[in-house]
């Protein structure tokens, strides 16, 4: 079963995924991209057969609302605090010379990721080290941006739009009759700009927020982020986290990207049996039977189909 789910702010993914076990009275869940605390938005989630499924889905871009704070930094990068305090930036200098960061992020193929993360180097995670006051020197690794866009600045994070309105399924806008999102809780009246910004897998917020007070140079966190599409999931889509249990779930084929590709009888059943079919088609493909439901998760190589993930019929 998938289950997209709106994850509010507090919980991590994986209390998230606690609480889905619980209701759903099953220990065979999962999640596909991990949320901070402070952040909410889609969260994906997995149950039982479907937590084959994970490494499909996490690979999918995702895109945000997000907060960022100039004139301070914090350690982890966002509003957790306490916030180091800089040189706050004028608003309007602001509004003037953020588009011109944005090429930087969109030619990236790395990035360093938080030393508050789960990145793990020489089998230890960045969390760790960092909460015992060590640091780690965390490599790059893939990142990447598709779209980043400026929707407003002011002097503070209240200063700014607080509804919006979805302009097309997952891409929200300010919109005075839309909905309002729960942000942290204000570090300090810092100047604060409003972004939009769809990411590739693996790609870390934070370290956008760092990065761009890096290249203004004055400092910056993430004063908030919401995650309103992953891959095709939308928030539009979501469940709030206490109705998990009565959730109806989404069809898997409705969040996959992979192309998709359809087997007579005889050809699903052998796939079922873990048979491979001397089908042709590039890159991975998600096999279904006649009636539409998921037979497996395939990859072509070097001109051979190989099994992925095989799902039952019912």
């Amino acid at each position: 079963m998938l289950i997209p789910v709106k994850k509010p702010i507090g919980p991590t993914s994986h209390d998230v995924v606690a609480m889905a076990r619980r209701q759903l009275g099953t220990r065979k869940v999962g999640h596909a991209g991990t949320l901070d605390p402070l952040a909410s938005g889609v969260l994906l989630l997995l149950s039982d057969e479907h937590t084959r499924l994970s490494n499909h889905l996490t690979a999918s871009d995702k895109t945000y609302l997000a907060w960022v704070s100039f004139g301070g930094t914090t350690e982890t990068l966002d509003a957790e605090g306490p916030l180091v305090e800089g040189s706050p930036p004028d608003p309007g200098e602001l509004q003037e010379r953020l588009p011109g960061t944005f090429g930087h992020f969109l030619e990236l193929a790395e990035q360093v990721p938080p030393s508050y993360s789960a990145v793990k180097l020489a089998g230890v995670k960045g969390y760790e080290a960092a909460r015992r006051g060590e640091e780690l020197g965390l490599p790059s690794r893939p990142a990447g941006y598709a779209a980043i866009e400026l929707l407003a600045v002011a002097d503070s994070l209240a200063g700014l739009p607080a509804a919006f309105a979805p302009v097309k399924p997952g891409v929200y806008r300010p919109d005075p009759a839309g909905r309002t999102f729960e942000l942290p809780a204000e570090l300090a009246p810092l100047p604060t700009a409003l972004l939009s910004v769809t990411v590739k897998a693996g790609t870390y917020i934070r370290a956008f927020a760092r990065d761009l007070g890096g290249l203004l140079g004055c400092g910056a966190f993430l004063s908030g982020l919401v995650r309103t599409a992953a891959g095709r999931v939308t928030l539009e889509q979501c469940s709030p986290v206490d109705a998990i249990g009565s959730a109806p779930g989404l069809d898997p084929l409705a969040a996959l990207k992979q192309q998709v590709i359809t087997l007579d009888a005889g050809q699903a059943a052998r796939v079922r049996q873990g048979q491979r079919l001397p089908l042709t088609f590039d890159g991975s493909a998600a096999l279904v039977d006649e009636q539409g439901r998921l037979v497996a998760m395939a990859e072509a190589l070097d001109g051979r189909m190989k099994l992925q993930a095989v799902f039952p019929a019912d």
